[in-house]
């Protein structure tokens, strides 16, 4: 299957991947395109690196708060409404921040973009909505490529920008994006769910059906604690390049890059193989490699010290790791109840980014507090230890969700 390949038609609906892809990346794409330019936003507003820090930190926090609305609205009213409305609010959000008057006005700006977060959780209802248990998690392996090619080509524009025209013309790009994708959106997104309709409060009890279900659980558990390994190294990473390492926003960008492109590797990987290999084996192995990626930078600060090889370096296998745990874990939890595909999509999505907000901001305050790099490294290990844990969990409930 292709990035131009189309989704098995159900219900007379035939959405392409590519426009999947394009939904899935706007929220990775905005989360840190403006990371490089932390430094030049602190000094614009004459604020503290902690508080520009916040719009990462709080992007993350909407983002797990919408992602329990958007669910139960796009199982209520459908996919497409929902998904133009989110990517509309994207670009009234990106307005705001690039015409900020204030610190706090830019942070308010950072809310509302995070209303494109609909592209995340309805690309992947909407596989769900079309094709089997098995088969979901290869095609949200190719979907998820999308949001692996949006971190790995965010950092480096974002710097190249800045340095070429300031802090505001990542904002004038991500517009531009966000006004290109409602375009293609409108006119390439159907609607697949033939479920909806029912009243919000019933959708809405879906939620209490799922925290009934271990098997949901496990696997959300899994998929979060992987995923929140990278929100931590996105929280502390950037005052580490641009400190003690002496990084310019570009070379940042380019290293931080190393990551995305090992994220796109374990998404080609899940999409090839998740159907033919089974989803408890690439949850395992995904685990594996997360942590063996995590464990390394802890050992080469301890024996080599801190430089940019030994803390971007090991990013390659924790990318590859996450792109193999984190679509087959969403795969398996949201087929747990397919009928409530939009709020399980939801609720992992929230768990994730919430997780990920507490950790990021973790990893901040323990940069910003001279702790670093060696109590970085240990959180991430930490984290990813947690997620391998879960991840073995999972096999022994995966049967009863087949």
């Amino acid at each position: 299957m292709s990035s131009t390949t189309t989704v098995t038609p159900v219900l007379g609906v035939n959405p392409r991947l590519t426009t999947l892809m394009i939904a899935a990346a706007m929220s990775p794409l905005a989360i840190n395109i403006f990371v490089p330019s932390l430094p030049q936003i602190v000094t614009h507003f004459s604020t503290t690196y902690a508080t520009a820090g916040l719009g990462l930190s709080l992007f993350l926090a909407a983002m797990a708060v919408l992602q329990l609305i958007i669910g139960p609205l796009s199982d209520r009213f459908g996919r497409r409404p929902v998904m133009l409305g989110g990517v509309g609010l994207f670009i009234i959000g990106t307005g705001l921040c690039l015409f900020a008057p204030s610190i706090e006005a830019f942070l308010a700006g950072r809310l509302v973009q995070a209303c494109a977060v609909a592209g995340i959780i309805l690309s992947r209802a909407i596989v769900r909505d079309l094709v089997s248990r098995e088969k979901a998690a290869s095609a949200i392996g190719y979907v998820t490529m999308g949001m692996a090619v949006a971190p790995m080509i965010a950092p480096a524009i974002g710097g190249l920008l800045d340095e070429w025209y300031g802090w505001q013309a990542s904002f004038v790009f991500l517009g531009f994006l966000g006004a290109m994708g409602l375009i293609a959106l409108a006119a390439n997104l159907p609607e697949t769910n033939a479920h909806r309709g029912a009243p919000m409060a019933e959708q809405l009890s879906h939620y209490g059906k799922l925290s009934r279900t271990p098997a949901f659980w496990l696997f959300a558990a899994a998929g979060s604690s992987g995923s929140a390994v990278f929100f931590a190294f996105l929280g502390g990473a950037p005052a580490l390049a641009s400190g003690p390492l002496g990084l310019s926003p570009s070379q940042y960008g380019l290293w931080f890059a190393i990551g995305a492109i090992g994220y796109m590797i374990g998404n080609f990987m899940s999409g090839r193989f998740s159907e033919r290999v089974g989803i408890d084996r690439m949850i395992r192995s995904g685990a594996l490699i997360t942590l063996a990626g995590c464990a390394l930078p802890a050992l080469l600060f301890a024996t080599l010290g801190l430089s940019a090889a030994a803390l971007f370096g090991p990013t390659l296998l924790l990318g590859i790791g996450n792109g193999m745990l984190l679509p087959n874990t969403t795969a398996a939890a949201i087929s747990v109840r397919p009928d409530a595909a939009g709020a399980a999509s939801g609720v992992i999505g929230s768990a994730q980014t919430a997780i990920g907000a507490i950790l990021s901001a973790t990893a901040g305050a323990v940069v910003a507090g001279g702790e670093a790099p060696m109590a970085l490294a240990l959180l991430i290990a930490g984290a990813s230890l947690i997620a391998t844990v879960f991840a073995y969990a999972c096999p022994r409930v995966s049967e009863s969700t087949n």
